[in-house]
């Protein structure tokens, strides 16, 4: 059992960041360090806690990952020369660094810890290599933004990289996959029975029991009987379910119990050390290199004809050390190829590349506004067929946001009203089903800023309706509409009360609360069944 002590802090860490306008991760990981400090140990629970935040994540996902992404060019291009570029880059530097800095550095009470050969620099330099899967998918689902052209992109390269790390684990250790791997493979014929199954549980709790049981039994628990990581077997898991409707309801289900999972994964970071001024200097030293491998990143991602908001953001997003990287430096002490001092190097150098990593993703897009100016001009005939500019037709109205409530929307307008609609959405997956049954739907990430300047506004739209399911992407939307003097109609839905007055601030001119609509309608619809008549037909 958790002692109470550890359920505080993290509430506490966690409160305290919010009161500073900083993510909780942030909190939770200070709150590991403090832990450490007042000499609590890492008590089995909570290594089971995170372990198991992990592999979900990985498995949610797979349930919302298309598996064409990871083949396109610039994803699994892009991290492979990424990771080849940067390991022999930090190579070079690191080596120069390990000369001239740490020796500055040791003292004669705690000296520092011992010089690398070239084989030891190179398995650091590849563990530094790496990006965190749990840090940039926490984050993007945070802003609601896993779906954008972006976040796709940047959840595609970490997924390569999460194949290189399992390939080095598997080199690393001399023990091959054993036989029973190949049984396996039995796992791609049985995915339509496994999707029905998903399907014949409903939407209650035996829909989410069912997709743990698949994550952890026939993803995690099977890949480690046949030796592979188990986290894999998750994701591929999720991957086989993706292509059913169910999945994406499973993955909202989930995302709750995911995320307070997560927050043991966080947390534990701290228990791995206690830092000393050498390995704090050390460590620090390694955060300086960050903008070296965002550099590169950059560099590459507009090789491949990336618009650049989307090889900015996505860079900006992978700036962060791994907890693989973490996993790598355990391997290369217990091996004897590194001294332990290392580890507790990798460790603070992993935490502080997140605190530093939060702070510049909260202010993303400020930063790529701030330097679009001084970007070179991009032939958007040589961009990516979803970078280019969008018409939308003779669309009269335009719906953001095609969840349930916009589908709704779509209808009501479209048949009632006889207007031409146009429903726009950031899930290609969505986009690709909707417009199969008869939508016209474009595929576009409304809280992109770049959208709307590569979107060809026409004079006859008369109606938009912001029914995206989370607040800040309609507060975004709608600042981005009134900035271009939109001269037509706003309306826009909130899920809680304490969201209508910042929207209405902006100038919507309509502002509904879905459960208020929903319950005067169904009133009204009561009534109307039961023969009532209103107060003001009485009065007339």
């Amino acid at each position: 059992m958790i002692e109470p002590i550890f359920i505080l802090t993290a509430f506490v860490s966690g409160a305290v960041a919010m009161l500073l306008r900083l993510p909780p991760l942030v909190g939770f990981l200070a709150g590991g360090f403090v832990l450490n400090a007042m000499g609590y140990d890492e008590i089995p629970v909570l290594t089971m806690v995170s372990h198991l935040g992990v592999t979900l994540m990985l498995f949610t996902i797979g349930l919302k990952l298309n598996i064409r992404t990871l083949l396109r060019h610039e994803v699994w291009g892009g991290a492979s020369l990424h990771m080849l570029t940067t390991v022999a880059i930090l190579t070079s530097v690191l080596a120069l660094g390990q000369a001239v800095a740490l020796p500055l550095l040791a003292n004669s009470d705690n000296p520092l810890i011992s010089e690398l050969d070239l084989p030891a620099l190179l398995v650091l330099a590849f563990a530094l290599s790496f990006s965190s899967t749990v840090f940039v998918v926490k984050v993007l689902e945070k802003r609601s933004e896993t779906q954008t052209s972006y976040g796709r992109l940047a959840i595609g390269i970490l997924i390569m990289q999460d194949l290189f790390a399992v390939i080095f684990l598997t080199a690393s250790t001399g023990q091959l996959p054993n036989l029973w791997a190949l049984g396996l493979l039995a796992l791609i014929p049985l995915a339509p029975y496994m999707r029905r199954l998903l399907e014949r549980m409903g939407h209650g709790e035996m829909q989410m029991l069912c997709g743990i049981m698949m994550a952890l039994v026939l993803g995690y628990g099977l890949f480690e009987l046949a030796g592979i990581k188990g986290d894999l077997g998750a994701l591929i898991i999720g991957l086989l379910l993706a292509p059913h409707p169910a999945a994406q309801n499973l993955a909202r289900s989930m995302f709750n119990i995911k995320e307070l999972l997560l927050v043991g994964f966080f947390f534990s970071i701290g228990f791995t050390a206690l830092p000393t001024w050498s390995s704090l200097g050390v460590a620090a030293l390694l955060v300086l290199l960050l903008p070296l491998k965002s550099l590169v990143y950059q560099i590459i991602l507009m090789r491949f004809h990336m618009r650049h908001r989307t090889s900015i953001l996505a860079t900006l997003s992978l700036s962060n050390y791994s907890e693989f990287g973490l996993i790598v430096s355990t391997i290369a002490v217990s091996s004897g190829w590194m001294a332990p001092e290392w580890l507790v190097v990798m460790s603070l150098a992993v935490a502080m590349s997140f605190i530093l990593s939060a702070l510049i993703n909260s202010v993303n897009e400020q930063f790529y506004r701030w330097i679009e100016p001084h970007l070179p001009n991009m032939d958007s005939t040589t961009l990516s067929a979803d970078d280019r500019p969008i018409s939308i037709g003779d669309a009269e109205a335009i719906v953001l946001g095609m969840g349930r409530i916009g589908r709704s929307v779509y209808r009501r307008l479209s048949k009632e009203h006889g207007l031409k609609v146009l429903g726009i959405d950031s899930n290609p997956k969505s986009v690709q089903t909707l417009g199969s049954q008869g939508f016209n739907i474009l595929e576009g990430d409304a809280v992109d800023s770049d959208f709307w300047d590569k979107m060809l506004m026409s004079s006859q739209i008369r109606l938009v309706v912001l029914a995206m399911p989370h607040h800040a992407g309609n507060l975004s939307a709608l600042k981005q509409l009134r900035s271009r003097h939109f001269p037509g109609n706003i309306t826009a839905i909130v899920e809680y009360p304490e969201e209508v007055g910042p929207i209405r601030e902006l100038g919507a001119n309509a502002v509904y609360h879905v459960y208020d609509e929903a319950g005067r309608a169904l009133a009204d619809s009561a009534a109307e069944q039961a023969g009532l008549v209103t107060r003001s037909e009485q009065l007339g």
